[in-house]
């Protein structure tokens, strides 16, 4: 029996996530994409707007008041903070299932997430029901969940690079260091300064260095991991390209391993991470557009720290992808359906 598609909504599908999931669901066997909203663009042909989606996706779209989300079987958010968490519960009451590519259902801590967004949550019985999305550390939670957190690009690179050392207990707890770079993308499909190409071409700088809202992230994560509290010190940069992040992880040793094989024994059968043989550097490059993170272990002069470098696409794999990824999974389908595509060079 042939199986029914799954009918896919997306709120918010004028931003560069709001797209490549656009991109990507268009592309899905198992997909149907029933509706898509933007207040400002309500009526605009969704290729006319994105001429590298004409032919494939031939929806128009339409005022969320108006939209048929309700029909749908899972709805993605791809807005700003803060959306989500106020639309979420009329769906979930419906029977639809939601996977918010924003930060609105991340932290479980709901007093933690209003000091570092800055808001009041209008949704907290939802924040205890959802489930993280990093299929590789929740991926039975999510198999049953209603509502997804799909994480963040940043602590996606850097939970999953840390993630072997931090389940064995091998290292310092207490004195994680993730040094991060993002591509200009990440900052979204918005007019600020800092993101103009005269102001971030030939420059690099760190930001957010006092404290960012990826932070307590990764924290909660890499604690889930650990089955106690840890100690990350996070520092992002932004650098001149358009996609991509590199996180150099630093770790002490606190116990001998062999850290090459525990790393390839904790990912072997994830789809979607692939460890590099000793002595390679990932690139950046080699996960453009793809839903992967690729991880190398170094130890340098044979010294007591481990560097490990962890790179993905921070719209794929830090974004759109985990999110398809989770639907996927979701709703018991293979979860490689649909992000089958390899990496764009250059």
């Amino acid at each position: 029996m042939k199986r029914a598609k799954i009918k896919v909504g997306i709120v918010g599908g004028t931003g560069y996530t709001g797209v490549e999931l656009l991109r990507l669901l268009a592309q899905h066997p198992d997909a149907e994409l029933a509706a898509i909203t933007s207040r400002k663009e309500a009526g605009v042909p969704v290729a006319d707007l994105f001429p590298s989606l004409r032919g494939a996706v031939g929806l128009a779209y339409s005022d969320p008041a108006a939209a048929p989300l309700e029909a749908c079987d899972v709805v993605f958010f791809a807005t700003p903070n803060g959306v989500a968490m106020g639309e979420a519960r009329a769906l979930v009451e419906r029977g639809v299932r939601i996977v918010d590519l924003a930060a609105d259902f991340r932290l479980r801590d709901v007093a933690q997430w209003e000091k570092w967004y800055k808001q009041e949550h209008a949704a907290p019985e939802l924040v205890a029901e959802a489930v993280y999305g990093l299929p590789e550390m929740n991926r039975a939670a999510i198999r049953a969940a209603r509502v997804v957190a799909n994480p963040g690009c940043y602590p996606t690179s850097v939970q999953l690079g840390f993630l072997p050392l931090v389940e064995h207990g091998v290292v310092d707890l207490d004195h994680l260091i993730a040094d991060a770079k993002s591509g200009v993308s990440g900052a979204g499909r918005k007019a600020e300064t800092h993101i103009l190409f005269s102001e971030a071409s030939d420059n690099f700088a760190a930001y957010g260095v006092p404290g960012h809202r990826h932070w307590p992230e990764i924290c909660q994560g890499l604690a889930q991991a650990a089955g106690r509290a840890v100690g990350v010190t996070f520092v992002p940069h932004l650098t001149p390209m358009i996609r991509g992040i590199h996180a150099t992880l630093y770790a002490r040793i606190t116990r001998e391993a062999d850290f090459q094989a525990l790393y390839e024994a904790r990912f072997r059968d994830e789809p979607f991470v692939d460890v590099l043989p000793p002595g390679r550097h990932p690139d950046t490059r080699s996960v453009r557009a793809a839903n992967l993170c690729r991880i190398a272990v170094h130890r340098p002069h044979g010294g007591d720290t481990l560097v490990i470098l962890s790179v993905i696409d921070n719209l794929v794999k830090g974004a759109a992808g985990q999110a398809v990824q989770n639907m996927n999974i979701m709703f018991g389908i293979d979860e490689r359906t649909g992000l089958a595509q390899l990496p764009v060079l250059p």
